[in-house]
């Protein structure tokens, strides 16, 4: 409205040009604190998205005061080649950098930090295209007229790849978010048609500051405002479509942005009538360019492989994992034993502290526990046995291993330990377990007890080769058999000598 009146009411001249001027830098400015503020109370790729618009902005006031500077200091009109031209190609390039980002998706770090390097490297891409296009008509060999025509060119496909991304983004999201990218679509064609014929103006030396192009083009400026308020609101949604692999828009613009360098410098080689000088400058442009995107190639790759890394630890973190309590399963016990086994024959061997070279299994099972699943349900069942395997846990030593044998039995492989002191951790599981009653629901309550069985590897110290583990696993088994027939809530070892009680100490092998 006050472009409007000062196009109106004042003469053509100083005055109507610092109205104008100022006008524009002030809502330029204004769009750059709306974006930003956006971007301040939230993270990801919504804040990416909020800081590149902000960014764009601020880009298009520095060019508007550069402009003010001839206008208003020097007092003289803009040069036909202007530097600050290459300016006003970053917004648009900005902007479709942050839709590509897909906004209304959430994001976790290892996909942020993908999209951030896919971002910059498109962003090299499209300057090594001004500067490949534009530039050298501009610096290398002055041509107004291919200048113009090259600058035109670029700046419409960025608008039509702006519009395009934006009508897929309206295509695949819904509500809000819907509405919210096609207002963007709005005013981005809006802002889009007014530039290309002002800029047509300024080419054809008819447009002046405050000219009535200005009205429409400042109102399709501010119809953005319109677009940081409606934003203030929006919230992500959950992206299923990145819970395995890294998928993006801008990382397939990305490699195909790196595949199509070699071929720009194959059509420059082979493009006829282009002053030497021109080919030079083009082909070490992309040169430089090539490998600076070779660079960035590389350290995605690099990324891509440490996420494969950390994926299949979490994929066999995951295999070797009881999903109910997260302590470990039969498959780690299988994976890891052989060298538990090997380490304690070695020590054996090597004449070790007899303290520290027995392994130990105890297999625990929780007495009557079809009782709590018939009387209280499943899910009370599965809160007992998470509780158990924490209890558990808590009795035992952190070098000590706790292993889910299956539905509610437990084995503990003691590691370095002395098989004549067996029964003193038997003895604190059973209190673990039985110390205090399990909560199972608001106001149920099971008082649960266990029964364990114990042997001790190699059974014979004498002869460490002569029993393998899985007899022992068998002897322990045993020894729980006879707790839950002896009245249960007890422990009974396992020895070549018989049957230990619980509170008994072994003999050592020599005296059996």
């Amino acid at each position: 409205m006050a472009q409007a009146v000062a196009t109106v009411l004042l003469p053509r001249g100083l005055s109507l040009t610092a109205v104008s001027d100022i006008l524009s830098a002030s809502l330029m400015l204004a769009l750059t604190l709306a974006f930003a503020q956006n971007a301040v109370p939230i993270r990801g790729r919504l804040q990416a998205f909020w800081v590149m618009l902000a960014a764009g902005w601020a880009i298009s006031l520095v060019n508007q005061c550069w402009w003010m500077y001839y206008d208003l200091v020097l007092q003289e009109p803009l040069p036909k080649l202007f530097d600050g031209d290459a300016l006003l190609i970053l917004p648009g390039a900005l902007m479709l950098a942050g839709l590509l980002l897909r906004p209304h998706l959430q994001q976790s770090e290892y996909t942020s930090r993908l999209g951030m390097l896919d971002f910059v490297l498109l962003m090299l891409w499209w300057v090594y295209m001004y500067v490949y296009l534009v530039m050298c008509w501009q610096y290398v060999s002055p041509n107004e007229d291919l200048y113009n025509r090259n600058y035109d060119r670029l700046y419409a496909v960025e608008a039509v790849v702006v519009l395009v991304a934006l009508g897929i983004l309206i295509k695949r999201s819904a509500g809000t978010w819907r509405g919210f990218y096609a207002l963007i679509l709005g005013a981005v064609l809006f802002n889009s048609i007014w530039f290309v014929l002002e800029n047509r103006a300024i080419e054809l030396s008819t447009y002046f500051n405050g000219s009535w192009y200005d009205i429409p083009y400042l109102a399709s400026s501010a119809l953005f405002m319109v677009v940081a308020i409606r934003g203030r609101a929006l919230r992500q949604m959950p992206d299923t479509s990145e819970r395995k692999t890294y998928r993006s828009w801008m990382g397939g613009l990305a490699i195909l942005a790196v595949l199509s360098l070699p071929l720009i410098v194959f059509a420059t080689l082979l493009e006829g009538g282009v002053l030497p000088e021109i080919v030079r400058f083009r082909v070490l442009v992309t040169a430089l360019a090539m490998f600076a995107m070779a660079g960035l190639v590389f350290m995605k790759q690099q990324l891509l492989h440490e996420e494969l890394k950390r994926t299949n630890h979490v994929l066999q973190e995951s295999s070797m994992t009881d999903p109910l309590t997260g302590i470990r399963n039969r498959r780690s016990f299988s994976a890891t034993i052989q060298g538990e086994v090997a380490q304690s024959v070695r020590a054996y061997a090597e004449g070790g502290d007899r303290t520290t070279r027995d392994l130990i299994f105890y297999v625990i099972d929780l007495d009557n526990f079809k009782q709590v699943n018939d009387r209280h349900g499943h899910d009370a069942g599965d809160r007992v046995l998470i509780e158990a395997s924490l209890r558990i846990r808590s009795a035992i030593r952190s070098s000590d291993a706790l292993v889910r044998w299956g539905g509610e039995e437990f084995l503990i492989v003691s590691r370095n330990t002395d098989r004549r002191q067996a029964s003193v951790l038997a003895e604190r599981v059973i209190e673990a377990v039985r110390g205090k009653p399990f909560v199972v629901g608001p106001v149920d309550i099971v008082h649960q007890t266990c029964s364990i069985g114990w042997a001790a590897f190699p059974w014979f110290e004498d002869d460490v080769r002569a029993t393998g583990y899985e007899a022992v696993l068998k002897y322990a088994d045993q020894g729980l058999y006879r707790a839950k027939k002896s009245g249960k809530d007890q422990a009974i070892g396992m020895t070549p000598l018989g049957v230990a009680e619980l509170n008994t100490d072994l003999l050592p092998a020599s005296d059996m």
